[in-house]
């Protein structure tokens, strides 16, 4: 029994065999005889570490895509391989984790929308791009918002950026690669790859590719931002670090003035003069005043 499906499509024109990687059986399924397999499309189809990549071997072709998870709250990479053997009248996938929108392509499958390989494989790419190109947009629309946020006293804007910009460099390592596996996979010569087919995965292609250029944006924009908040973190301390100098500048002569007069010696003129008080507190204060305005003159204050 294998651990997955086997439909048929279109009049039974063709069959998707998808194997579930997670069971036990999944390796022993793509071992037996019935699915006479090449063994170079087993070891692939098994493999742990996978890119989006095509790849032709005689009458089949090897492909490899990545689409959103089904589960956001499951481990490792946001976006999920299936890989594929097709050949005439025939597809065989597998996933070790479970992608999103399967099960929509498998009832559709089921209600004979797909005739051959080609359809199957071009409405699969087409729906991981509809799927994923709003999780992009809104990556865009994240660093938007930390863009007009930039101004204001944000604490968590760093934050936020570095997580938009991790995302868009997990999403962008494998879209890219996507992108060329498509565009490969519709210059094929299989004569089961229709002309309706190619223009499908040359439109899914061309998604691909202006999702991986949004992505560069995002990654790009990101970048900016962040060395715009050190920029502006540092003038802040600039500025803060200006206002403590003056201020110590300021009180200098003052604390040698009354440094001086305090001093419990003997000999300190008109230590008992009944004015005395008043005469240090006015020379300080004149003191004080002259050292700002000589500030306020070289614009000092204008931080």
């Amino acid at each position: 029994m294998t651990p997955g499906w086997s439909i048929g499509g279109g009049d039974a024109h063709f069959r998707w065999i998808h194997i579930d990687g997670r069971e036990s059986e999944a390796t022993a399924a793509l071992d037996e005889a019935a699915l006479d397999l090449p063994p170079t499309a087993r070891v692939n189809l098994v493999a742990m570490e996978t890119r989006p990549r095509c790849q032709s071997m005689g009458e089949g072709v090897l492909i490899n895509l990545r689409g959103l998870r089904l589960d956001p709250e499951d481990e490792g990479d946001a976006l999920v391989s299936i890989r594929m053997w097709a050949e005439r009248g025939r597809v065989v996938s597998v996933c070790f984790r479970q992608m999103a929108g399967l099960d929509e392509l498998r009832a559709r499958m089921e209600q004979g929308a797909f005739s051959d390989p080609g359809d199957l494989i071009a409405a699969l790419a087409l729906q991981i791009s509809h799927r994923l190109d709003p999780v992009v947009a809104d990556l865009g629309d994240q660093v938007d918002e930390c863009e007009l946020s930039l101004s204001g006293d944000t604490p968590h804007l760093r934050r936020h950026i570095a997580r938009a910009r991790s995302a868009a460099i997990g999403y962008r390592r494998f879209i890219v690669p996507q992108r060329q596996a498509l565009e490969a996979m519709a210059q094929l010569p299989q004569d089961w790859l229709e002309d309706e087919d190619r223009i499908h995965l040359r439109e899914a292609a061309d998604r691909f590719a202006r999702m991986s250029e949004e992505l560069e944006a995002v990654r790009e924009r990101s970048a900016l931002l962040h060395e715009q908040i050190t920029d502006l973190r540092a003038e802040k301390i600039d500025r803060r670090s200006l206002i403590v100098a003056i201020v110590a500048l300021i009180f200098l002569p003052l604390t040698f003035v009354t440094g001086l007069f305090g001093m419990n010696v003997d000999g300190i003129p008109y230590a008992h003069h009944p004015a005395s008080f008043w005469v240090v507190t006015g020379f300080s204060l004149f003191v004080g005043l002259a050292v700002g305005l000589a500030f306020v003159a070289a614009r000092w204050f204008r931080v």
